[in-house]
């Protein structure tokens, strides 16, 4: 196998905690290494495994892990996880992986999954739009669709999302997260292919000529996978077809860095909204 082999791959640092007295990886952990690349794989084609798999009826099982040992990786090594869905069967799917070192192969795996109900753990036949979602991602195909609208177009999908993560996971009071923007904004939301809601993210005119990016919001699991850069050159587009000549935002301080990649760039002082430090970040638009 070569890294070209995959479309998808995940990224690992070898820790202490994973070498043995031989001060190499431990055997059972590459196991682990696939199994961490198989979740980060379910947020690559946008689904969050806990409320998306209930969804389809069913969840995936292990039937039969098999590695092949060709190298060592030892402490610190920065390993590249490939995995794709090599084939699927009537109740059944096939994972293919690959731990690299740079280019040099290190294991393989075959992971063989059984589509089941969680209840009996009997086997069902893998859901259509499942199937679909592993065969157009692995053909290069994008897993999600852009919406774009008004907040009464978008409300209904924006809404549980926003309110999950500023609301229950950032736990700022419900009535700091609603206000009367959202009916003037242009609203942006990335939908998987089972209809939900994974991002989302809003624009404003403060003033002629400037738009401004809030209420950015990506579903916890799914953070990391492209979705939020996606929802954010979204509305520099919305704002570039309105001829601003500027974008704004007030970044939450942890996410400035993420910003800073996108060509945004730091001014003024940090200040506090609603009990969280943040910071103003600008991109002129050519």
């Amino acid at each position: 196998m070569k890294r070209s082999d995959f479309l998808f791959h995940h990224r690992l640092r070898v820790r202490w905690a994973e070498v043995d007295i031989q001060k190499i990886v431990f055997n059972g952990h590459y196991l682990m290494y696939f199994d961490t690349a198989i979740a980060a794989y379910w947020a690559c084609v946008a689904l969050p495994y806990e409320t998306a798999f209930p969804l389809m009826g069913g969840e995936l099982y292990v039937k039969k892990a098999s590695l092949e040992y060709h190298a060592s990786a030892v402490m610190d090594d920065d390993l590249s996880i490939g995995m794709k869905c090599s084939r699927m069967g009537n109740s059944s799917m096939v994972f293919e992986g690959a731990i690299f070192r740079g280019d040099k192969l290190l294991v393989t795996t075959e992971l063989i999954y059984v589509f089941a109900d969680p209840q009996t753990q009997t086997s069902k036949p893998i859901p259509e739009v499942l199937r679909h979602i592993l065969l157009i991602h692995e053909a290069g195909e994008s897993v999600v669709d852009v919406e774009i609208g008004t907040w009464s177009a978008m409300k209904l999908l924006a809404s549980p999302l926003r309110y999950a993560v500023f609301v229950e996971e950032q736990e700022i009071a419900p009535e700091l997260e609603w206000d009367d923007a959202d009916e003037s904004a242009v609203h942006v939301v990335i939908v998987n292919k089972l209809g939900q809601a994974v991002a989302t993210g809003r624009l404003l005119q403060p003033r002629p000529g400037v738009s401004q990016i809030g209420r950015m919001a990506v579903a916890k699991s799914l953070r990391g996978s492209g979705l939020g850069q996606k929802v954010v050159n979204t509305l520099i587009d919305e704002a570039r077809r309105r001829c601003d000549h500027e974008v704004i935002l007030h970044a939450q301080c942890s996410a400035e860095g993420f910003y800073k990649r996108l060509g945004f760039a730091p001014h003024g002082d940090v200040f506090m909204d609603a009990g969280i430090e943040h910071i103003e970040m600008s991109l002129k638009l050519a």
